[in-house]
Parts: C-alpha cells; structure tokens; sequence
C-alpha cells in the first residue's frame, strides 16, 4: 500500500528550502526505497507556510528512508529554516484517481 507523509512547515527563506531540496535530491539519486513523488504546495492564505505531500511505495521503504542518517541531516537543515517547528503527517494512501 503506498504511503504518504505530509510536512507542515513555516519559512521566511524558501529559496533556501528549495536549494537544500535540491541539493539532497541530488545527494541521494539513484538509491533505492526512497520517495517516488513530492508535492510542494503553498498556502494562499497564509503567507510562508507551505506543505510538501511525498508518496513513498510503502510505509516500510518510508521509515527505512527516515531512518536514513543523511535524511536526519536534512530534516536538521530544513528545521532551522523553519520560522516554527514543522509538523509531519503520517497517511495510508487508501485511493488515488487520475481525473484527467
């Protein structure tokens, strides 16, 4: 079953959000077991708060890749260029449709 984990975070420097993303994408292309799609989204109605939505093929690859120590090291970067701590929710994916 595929699993989801949502990431509710605060910043004030996305740019380096983004760099630090692509820079760990980078990092760790071509490992197996890690996440298969990744959702940036930005809230309208709350400037600086965004939430990233990453797919995983299931819960276990996800823990292993939380697990992982260069994934700790980015959770640490990505934290202090939060404005608040981020939250993290963890889903079960139960359906996925393709509208169009």
């Amino acid at each position: 079953m595929k699993f989801v984990q949502i990431i509710d975070f605060e910043t004030d420097r996305i740019e380096e959000m983004r760099q630090l993303a692509e820079e760990t994408d980078q990092r760790l292309a071509g490992r197996s077991g890690g996440p298969t799609h990744r959702l940036v989204l930005k809230d309208r109605n709350q400037p600086n708060r965004y939430l990233v939505v990453i797919e995983f093929n299931s819960y276990e690859e996800a823990m292993a890749n939380s697990n992982d120590p260069e994934t700790t090291k980015f959770a640490e970067r990505m934290a202090a260029l939060c404005t608040k701590p981020p939250s993290f929710v963890d889903c079960d994916v139960e359906a996925m449709t393709e509208l169009k």
